[in-house]
C-alpha cells in the first residue's frame, strides 16, 4: 500500500512539473513592456468614430497620434493602419516605418526620416477610411523595434511585417470606427 501511495505521489509530482511553465525574468519583462506601450489620438478615443476630416469624405489626412510607454532600446517605430472589415480582405491604409523614436505624429504629417510603404491603393501615403458600406474598424498598430528596417518605399505591409519579426520589442493598437454618411 505504501508503495502504491509513493508511486502515485511520484506520478502526481511528475505531471505537476510537466504542466508548470517557468517564465524567465526576461520574458516577464518583455511581456510587461509589450503591454505598457500605448497609442492614442486626441481626435478620437479607442473604439469610437474617427472624425470625417481624416476620411475620404473629408480632408483625407492622417489624424494626430500620440505614443507613450515606448520601451528602452527602441531604435525605430512602425505604424500600420488597416481595415480588417474590407469586403475583399484586409485593406492597408498607411504603412509607415523607420520612424525615429517620437512621442507623437502631428495631423497631416509624416515624421522626418520615416518611410511610407505601399498601401492597398498602390500609393505611398495615408489613405483615410472610406468603407463601401456599413461601419468598419480601422486599426492603428504601433510597433517598437530594436533596429530600423532595411526596406524601401515599394515595401508592402507584408514586407514590413516579415522584416520586423526578429526585432519586435513591443506593440500597441488603437481602433477607430467609420461609416460613410
Amino acid at each position: 500500500m505504501e508503495r502504491l501511495i509513493l508511486a502515485l505521489l511520484v506520478i502526481f509530482l511528475a505531471v505537476l512539473t510537466a504542466c508548470t511553465t517557468t517564465i524567465s525574468p526576461e520574458a516577464n519583462t518583455m511581456e510587461k513592456s509589450k503591454n505598457s506601450m500605448i497609442i492614442s489620438s486626441p481626435a478620437f478615443l479607442d473604439n469610437t468614430m474617427i472624425p470625417r476630416k481624416y476620411t475620404c469624405q473629408g480632408d483625407d489626412i492622417n489624424p494626430p497620434l500620440e505614443f507613450s510607454g515606448i520601451p528602452s532600446g527602441t531604435k525605430s517605430l512602425v505604424l500600420i493602419v488597416d481595415d480588417p472589415d474590407a469586403p475583399m480582405g484586409t485593406w492597408d491604409h498607411w504603412i509607415l516605418f523607420n520612424v525615429h523614436v517620437i512621442s507623437k505624429i502631428e495631423e497631416d504629417n509624416v515624421p522626418p526620416g520615416a518611410v511610407q510603404g505601399t498601401n492597398s491603393w498602390g500609393n505611398n501615403s495615408y489613405g483615410g477610411p472610406c468603407p463601401p458600406t456599413g461601419t468598419h474598424r480601422y486599426v492603428f498598430k504601433l510597433y517598437a523595434l530594436d533596429s530600423p528596417l532595411d526596406l524601401n518605399e515599394s515595401s508592402s505591409k507584408q514586407d514590413v511585417l516579415n522584416a520586423m519579426k526578429a526585432h519586435l520589442l513591443a506593440q500597441a493598437q488603437l481602433i477607430g470606427l467609420y461609416r460613410k454618411t
